[in-house]
């Protein structure tokens, strides 16, 4: 028991000693966002268990927020297509939006297959599900973790067209407009194919500046478009880009998963 003690008061000096060291390394935080086709893959099938091996690799080392897309049924009941409580068990990774209401339905994960995970370390305060017009049904998920310094985290899975998109980031602008101020991160298959961004990223859309660094990330066989992103607004800044890619990854699905660091 001594033993203990020393050893937790060692850690309490240091912290209190390199205040700052202990502070920057809370303010970054590891992003990634995969859509995962319904686990159908390159050869067409449908295996759970392909994509299950290379959520194990991704989450390897320990991860914030994930946001997986395509991550249900594509009809009714919807019915959940991965074990959720599994990637709890290994990797500390659960549920962002349990509640009935911020799914599709019972037997789903997600909201229209939009999936958001987040580390155990973080606590959501409060959740929205926010359905967004067009012709496909499409989603939001708006989550607030408790920080400091609290912060928005939103997952979602725009259209295919860019009018249908400029609309589904207004409402998402607008939803954002209606809370306090705070740093948000946007992540998601944004199925916006221009390096540069159109006007349904902008801030006359958006109504705050959304940045972050663009990688293809579309077909998985041989990537061409940055469809998949993670994005930083109100002060949230993303650095170190990456794409996973590897025959696996390359088979699981035809997008492969983007990360990023987010330092708020």
């Amino acid at each position: 028991m001594p033993e203990a003690v020393d050893a937790l008061d060692r850690v309490v000096f240091s912290a209190r000693s390199r205040p700052s060291q202990w502070l920057e390394a809370a303010l970054h935080l590891r992003c990634l966002t995969w859509n995962i086709h319904r686990t159908r893959g390159r050869d067409g099938r449908a295996d759970a268990a392909r994509i299950h091996d290379c959520l194990d690799t991704l989450l390897a080392a320990p991860v914030d927020f994930l946001a997986l897309v395509e991550a249900d049924a594509e009809r009714a009941p919807f019915a959940r297509l991965l074990d959720l409580p599994r990637l709890d068990r290994t990797h500390a990774v659960c549920h962002a939006h349990p509640a009935r209401d911020l799914r599709t339905g019972a037997d789903s994960d997600g909201l229209q297959g939009v999936v958001l995970l987040a580390h155990r370390r973080h606590r959501p305060v409060s959740a929205q599900a926010l359905d967004l017009p067009g012709r496909c049904p499409r989603a939001a998920i708006l989550v607030e973790m408790a920080g400091p310094p609290r912060f928005w985290v939103i997952a979602t899975h725009l259209s295919l067209g860019q009018p249908l998109r400029i609309v589904q980031m207004r409402a998402i602008g607008q939803a954002l407009s209606r809370r306090p101020a705070a740093p948000a991160i946007l992540l998601g298959d944004l199925n916006e194919w221009r390096p540069w961004g159109g006007l349904a990223l902008s801030a006359r859309v958006v109504g705050r500046a959304l940045s972050g660094p663009v990688r293809a990330t579309f077909p998985a066989r041989f990537p061409l478009l940055p469809l998949d992103r993670v994005l930083g607004l109100g002060g949230a800044q993303v650095l170190e880009p990456r794409v996973w890619d590897s025959p696996a990854f390359r088979a699981a699905s035809d997008h492969l998963p983007f990360e990023a660091q987010i330092r708020l």
